[in-house]
């Protein structure tokens, strides 16, 4: 073998030792010994190869396969600008802490700094983004077995970082690997023996002792509150059930597993009912993941008269108000409940204030992206996928949405981008590989429409992309710039219109599509299973109405 096979082939089978399923491959040059290398490990069938021509779409389609599996995906690019492409991707995973492998190919060391093609300066490229970065060097000949050792610890360190064995605190990790010419192989490799040998038994180069476990349950308190954000479906749910058990009510968003049955629904509309809270103010908040869709919920964490506790399995913990009183590893209670009329308050006015949207929603004259999203939730199969894009859709599903916790719900916050959504989704659907839905924006949808472009020979998910269409920007129309004193302006810089048919762009790439004129379509639509685009129109202007209804709703609920 080359030098450079001899890399690629090295990597890729230290990468499937230490637990690698999926890998992603956006075609290039300067990569095509690791390309060629993974392509021959899904021949051997011990991983699934995925290959997109646009290297955003790559990393955000290995992000969804990352976060649905919790499996370290690597996404491999050719040198220059096709580097730059993962970044936006590289973001997310870092705040979300998913272990995503930036594998970016390069050219030799005496290419840089010269004006030479395709070349720019990659290590380092992601900054503090990523857990641990390695420029990793080129092959040489006749150094074989103490390359080997070299290749497998920097691969076996790359996958202990990107999974937070030891540190707790998974998340992307960069290889840098510059190769020279030649760059493929003049005949078929053979196996990897002698010098090219891994350990006996197909065990990793180097293992990695999982990091402690969390601490003794948290203690009991006055009046506690469960504040659960985005984060692992795991802790969310370990919560969900402690919180049940010591009789704490949970206001839980969509994405971090403790959106079970037991949650209070539409727990953002109570908090901002200002004379309710006051009857009803926590003592304490016990902060479980990331919260970040609520200003209710911000609000009440910046209160000085609740003491605010942050568990966090991590060196990182969410404290955006800087109110946090104790960070700790607590695990969650055992109960029994100190006070069972506690959560049962709570869940009371959230049952009061849900019956006031559902008859708020069930008779608005139009179709609305609020009532979609909650239809959408009630429509899912046990068992089934939702991700959420993240500008409206996620928030309706939070205050509207009666929560379950038979479905597993994805959606990006960590940095809240809407780019690569569709990507995400398409990943995560053949991860998890039975029915998804994801439930987008037109605009996160019209930014990644390079994600529904599937090529000849590529897995197709089993996923249907809700897309409520109202023609732009619409949650601007809820937000400040979406009062009358800024009208003038509106609609050209943050309504945005574009006009598209939703439907025919998506055939063109390939989807199955179809537009549904009311809400009492979309459980057919659904049904017809994926890959498949379903957009409904709807109106912003009305939508934003519609925001202060359901606020004034909520409070007529609880008067």
């Amino acid at each position: 073998m080359n030098p450079s096979t001899a890399l690629a082939r090295v990597l890729v089978d230290e990468l499937v030792r230490g637990g690698v399923r999926d890998a992603v491959v956006a075609p290039g040059s300067r990569s095509a010994p690791v390309a060629l290398a993974l392509v021959a490990a899904e021949r051997a069938g011990v991983l699934r190869l995925h290959v997109r021509i646009d290297e955003r779409t790559a990393s955000f389609l290995a992000l969804g396969l990352a976060r649905a599996s919790g499996r370290p995906v690597p996404v491999l690019t050719t040198s220059g600008t096709a580097t730059a492409h993962l970044h936006a991707a590289v973001l997310e995973a870092d705040v979300s802490g998913v272990p995503l492998l930036a594998l970016t190919a390069d050219r030799p060391p005496e290419l840089r700094s010269t004006g030479a093609n395709q070349t720019i300066e990659q290590p380092g490229l992601y900054g503090g983004a990523v857990r641990w970065a390695a420029d990793v060097g080129v092959p040489e000949a006749g150094r074989e077995a103490a390359q080997n050792r070299y290749w497998r610890s920097v691969v076996s360190r790359s996958l202990l970082a990107a999974t937070g064995a030891l540190s707790g605190d998974p998340g992307p990790v960069q290889l840098n690997l510059p190769f020279r010419d030649p760059l493929l192989p003049e005949e078929e490799p053979g196996p990897l023996e002698g010098p090219w040998a891994g350990r006996d038994a197909g065990a990793p180069w180097t293992a990695g002792v999982p990091a402690p476990a969390a601490s003794g349950p948290v203690g009991d308190g006055p009046r506690t509150l469960v504040v659960a954000g985005d984060g692992p479906g795991a802790v969310g749910r370990a919560w969900a059930a402690g919180a049940a058990a010591a009789g704490w009510p949970v206001v839980a968003e969509p994405s971090g597993g403790a959106w079970t049955g037991d949650a209070v629904r539409g727990g953002a509309l109570l908090l901002g009912v200002p004379a309710w809270l006051d009857a009803h103010r926590p003592d304490r908040v016990v902060v479980v993941g990331r919260p970040t869709l609520s200003r209710p919920v911000s609000a009440l964490l910046a209160d000085p008269r609740v003491r605010v506790e942050t568990v966090t399995a991590t060196p990182r913990w969410p404290d955006a108000g800087r109110s946090s009183a104790l960070v700790t590893r607590a695990a969650p209670p055992a109960g029994p409940p100190s006070d069972p009329g506690w959560a049962a308050a709570w869940a009371g006015a959230g049952a009061r204030v849900g019956s006031a949207v559902d008859a708020l929603l069930d008779a608005a004259p139009a179709p609305t992206a609020a009532r979609l999203a909650r239809d959408v939730v009630a429509a899912l199969p046990a068992g089934a996928l939702l991700v959420l894009g993240s500008s409206t859709p996620v928030r309706d599903v939070d205050r509207l949405a009666v929560p379950r916790g038979d479905v597993t719900v994805l959606a990006n916050r960590g940095v809240a981008g809407i780019d690569g959504t569709i990507s995400t989704a398409v990943g995560a659907a053949l991860a998890h590989g039975g029915p998804a839905v994801a439930l987008l924006g037109d605009l996160t949808f019209l930014h990644d429409l390079q994600g529904l472009l599937t090529g000849e020979g590529e897995a197709r998910p089993d996923l249907t992309v809700v897309v409520p269409d109202n023609d732009g920007g619409g949650i601007f129309a809820q937000l400040e710039p979406g009062r009358p004193a800024y009208a003038r302006d509106y609609r050209r810089v943050f309504g945005t219109p574009h006009g598209r048919d939703l439907v025919a762009v998506a055939q063109a790439l390939g989807w199955a599509a179809t537009r549904v004129a009311s809400p009492g379509e979309l459980p057919d639509a659904l049904a017809r299973g994926g890959p498949r685009v379903v957009a409904i129109g709807t109106d912003q202007r009305a939508e934003a109405d519609l925001a202060v209804a359901l606020r004034e709703a909520a409070a007529g609920a609880l008067g």
